[in-house]
């Protein structure tokens, strides 16, 4: 979520802005760049100086810095250009939106399936990010991006489930930090081909872009990510063959498809998935499917739950599977 979108000028030329200005502490001695910034400018948070950084609006000793990685000397004075906040490229549009909460930091929503959580190539309207900007207005306004403005974390186009967008930099910053550390409670519901054994457990594996094909994330042996993913099997579908089942997953690590990559790595791929579901449908499964009327991955971001970024307060918020992933599972329980 730290893309970058930069004109050539842009980085050539930081333009006009706030200047902020800070002398390094000794503790911040050999610390990363973008670590040391975030410590010394408090108010920005650390992917926001990442993205300034791209942009050349970041000095150590009057020099521009290039990359975040660099460490940092003791007394090094940093120079941070912020610019003026900018209006969201995306237009507002008056969408349905769920709200299960809302205050003046944040919002909490229930996103439908088949609503991507901002533009991109092939979506670039209908997306939450469209209708959080008709639904707050100008709260949003350079935060995150001006192509994902309020956005902290992402559910795949076709999952559904509960969703937190930040309405001010505050707000954005203090959640970007809780899913940064993993303080965040997430579990999802998946009705999948087949179950697992053990029937709880923990999947552990590197994730990274698929060797085979680079629009795919896979498990990987080295050059990935660490994933951790728990799950339990809630019920079982099919007799003593299991050939469906419903899995409570909760995620200790955000990582792209995570719980779509780790089910199907274990042999039990979310039902309707069109890019991990692999084959393998029975003639049973294959009717449970059609009669459900489900057109995507049955995976739903059922709870979610985190402590108020500005008040402190625990917040937790559960929906049930929409109607689509009901019928399926009432399907499957007659197979």
């Amino acid at each position: 979520m730290d893309e970058v979108d930069a004109l050539e000028d842009d980085l050539a030329e930081p333009g006009p802005g706030e200047v902020l200005k800070a002398t390094l502490s000794p503790e911040l001695h050999g610390v990363r760049l973008d670590r040391a910034l975030a410590v010394a400018f408090p108010d920005l948070s650390r992917s926001r100086l990442q993205d300034l950084i791209l942009l050349g609006r970041v000095r150590l000793d009057d020099q521009p810095v290039a990359s975040g990685s660099a460490k940092v000397k003791a007394g090094q004075i940093a120079q941070v250009v912020v610019p003026p906040p900018t209006p969201a490229l995306p237009q507002p549009q008056r969408l349905d939106l769920a709200v299960l909460y809302e205050d003046a930091h944040l919002i909490v929503i229930d996103k439908p399936a088949g609503m991507a959580a901002h533009p991109a190539p092939g979506t670039p309207d209908g997306t939450l990010v469209n209708a959080l900007l008709y639904h707050c207005g100008d709260s949003l306004s350079g935060i995150g991006g001006v192509a994902r403005p309020g956005i902290v974390h992402r559910l795949d186009k076709d999952t559904s489930g509960v969703m937190v967008a930040a309405k001010t930099d505050a707000a954005h910053q203090g959640l970007s930090a809780l899913f940064a550390r993993h303080d965040i409670d997430r579990a999802y519901i998946a009705l999948t081909r087949g179950s697992l054994e053990p029937l709880s457990g923990i999947i552990r594996t590197l994730i990274g872009r698929s060797p085979h094909d680079r629009k795919k994330m896979a498990v990987v042996r080295s050059g990935g990510r660490e994933a951790i993913t728990h799950y339990v099997v809630e019920k079982a579908f099919g007799g003593p063959k299991s050939l469906a089942a419903r899995v409570r997953v909760t995620l200790e690590t955000g990582r792209t498809h995570q719980i779509r990559v780790h089910l199907a790595s274990k042999g039990a791929p979310c039902l309707g998935d069109p890019v991990y579901g692999g084959g393998g449908l029975t003639a049973r499964l294959a009717e449970a499917l059609a009669q459900a009327d489900l057109h995507r991955q049955a995976l739903h971001a059922a709870h979610l739950g985190f402590r108020h970024p500005i008040s402190g307060e625990a917040l937790q918020f559960e929906t049930p599977p929409p109607e689509d992933m009901g019928r399926l599972e009432a399907g499957l329980a007659t197979i």
